[in-house]
């Protein structure tokens, strides 16, 4: 194996904790709020901490990210797609039925609104660590944060996809766009719908371009700061 596989595996790596550490944040995000909007299930199970390994799933958040990651990698391929992964869902009760709307609302935006605050995060680091875009002296470093600027941009842009069980289907619902028959329809055929959508040509083109509109701000933050 040659010096480049090698360090191909290695921010591999890099990016599969990336990942494993935002997916837990963006589930942590979802227990907080509803933790603070007085719903007890999150906490009763051990959903409401930063660990990460609480929030993760076994097969959305570490096999088939890592099947991603390192196929190309170890069959000399380009990768197809983008980097894809989900966290095991925080389960909430909402037992107050006065505010059940609000709740689910603020406590679905919490999670998006979670990887949002990381691209704050790494771009806070990257300016007041005075780490220059092209400085070869920090390339690994400006390397590994911008890529979490754009994991990050990313996981907020398809979570907010209206299509079950993402975050932006319940968004949806809450606010009348579907009724509780389409979500349930929908629910059904979720998985297939958002498989077929992300190897569609033009629905790619727009995440993408909406995962560099969301990631520009951070970086021009970022260019200030330093």
């Amino acid at each position: 194996m040659d010096a480049h596989t090698l360090d191909q595996i290695r921010w591999g790596l890099l990016s599969l904790i990336l990942l494993i550490i935002s997916i837990g944040l963006h589930e942590f995000g979802h227990a907080w709020v509803a933790d603070l909007r007085g719903d007890p299930l999150p906490r009763a199970q051990g959903r409401v901490t930063l660990n990460p390994f609480a929030h993760t799933d076994p097969i959305g958040t570490i096999a088939i990210p890592a099947f991603m990651i390192f196929l190309p990698i170890l069959t000399g391929s380009p990768a197809g797609f983008g980097l894809i992964g989900w966290g095991k869902p925080v389960q909430i009760s909402l037992l107050n039925p006065r505010t059940r709307r609000m709740d689910d609302i603020l406590i679905t935006l919490a999670g998006p609104s979670m990887n949002i605050v990381l691209c704050l995060f790494f771009a806070l680091i990257g300016g007041l660590g005075g780490f220059h875009f092209n400085d070869p002296k920090a390339a690994s470093v400006v390397k590994f944060l911008v890529s979490g600027v754009f994991l990050n941009a990313g996981l907020a842009v398809f979570n907010l996809i209206p299509i079950p069980p993402l975050d932006g289907s319940r968004i949806a619902l809450r606010l009348g766009i579907y009724t509780e028959e389409m979500f349930q329809s929908l629910a059904r055929w979720g998985f297939l719908i958002l498989l077929v959508m992300i190897n569609i040509s033009i629905v790619r083109s727009v995440m993408g371009d909406g995962i560099e509109w969301l990631a520009a701000p951070w970086f021009m933050l970022w260019d200030l700061l330093l």
